[in-house]
């Protein structure tokens, strides 16, 4: 994994590497996994190459980059974190999981940041299918849509397969539906209901959906 600075060319070099062979960016170079999220607010993709982290500033003005794998010790994490600086862009760290229910606390600060942040703001994850999903879900009920919106988010076209265990996000969207969603504001139901262990109990994958998810396609 990649651990170093880029401040050399031996060193960039090294991280560019790193995010081909083993972060998989090879995949992402001619794919960017690209939707608009709220118009003109907010955008998701997968892992933004520096070139396309670029292009996409100047075509719509970003402001913000979310990363929702958190910081990691790779090449593509070192690669967007200079291009953003490069670019002037608020540069985010805001993990989620894509095999486990959403924790209550992590929601929360989405939620947070969701509201201080500059716009227009771009979300990524690995490869933009999952946590990126979740996060733009939040992102539709936390300005009035509905649940179903959101799972609108965790589609196919997006490359997530919701039988897989990966689904036990698509789960959390439906749970609220049927409890709360025309009851109660969602994030009241967040911080006052949701019960987290109940999720994870409840939901069951397929197992061939989900070899394909971590074996096949080698997703996070």
């Amino acid at each position: 994994m990649f651990a170093g600075d880029l401040s050399q060319g031996a060193s960039r070099r090294a991280a560019w590497f790193d995010s081909v062979v083993f972060d998989h960016s090879f995949f992402r170079m001619g794919w960017s996994n690209f939707a608009e999220v709220i118009p003109g607010k907010l955008y998701r993709a997968n892992h933004p190459t520096p070139g396309r982290l670029a292009r996409l500033t100047q075509r719509l003005g970003l402001r913000t980059l979310i990363n929702l794998r958190g910081h990691r010790a790779c090449g593509s994490d070192a690669l967007s974190r200079d291009a953003a600086a490069r670019l002037g862009l608020d540069h985010i760290d805001m993990a989620f999981e894509s095999r486990g229910a959403p924790h209550r606390e992590r929601i929360l600060r989405f939620h947070e940041i969701y509201r201080s942040m500059r716009t227009p703001a771009l979300m990524h994850c690995k490869s933009g299918a999952d946590r990126a999903g979740l996060a733009s879900g939040l992102a539709i009920l936390f300005e009035g849509g509905t649940a179903a919106q959101a799972l609108g988010q965790l589609s196919w076209r997006f490359g997530h397969i919701s039988r897989s265990s990966t689904g036990i996000l698509d789960a959390f969207f439906v749970h609220y539906a049927a409890v709360a969603e025309g009851r109660k504001p969602f994030l009241d139901w967040v911080r006052e209901d949701y019960d987290e262990a109940a999720l994870r109990a409840g939901f069951v994958a397929h197992g061939l959906a989900s070899f394909l998810t971590d074996r096949v396609l080698i997703r996070e």
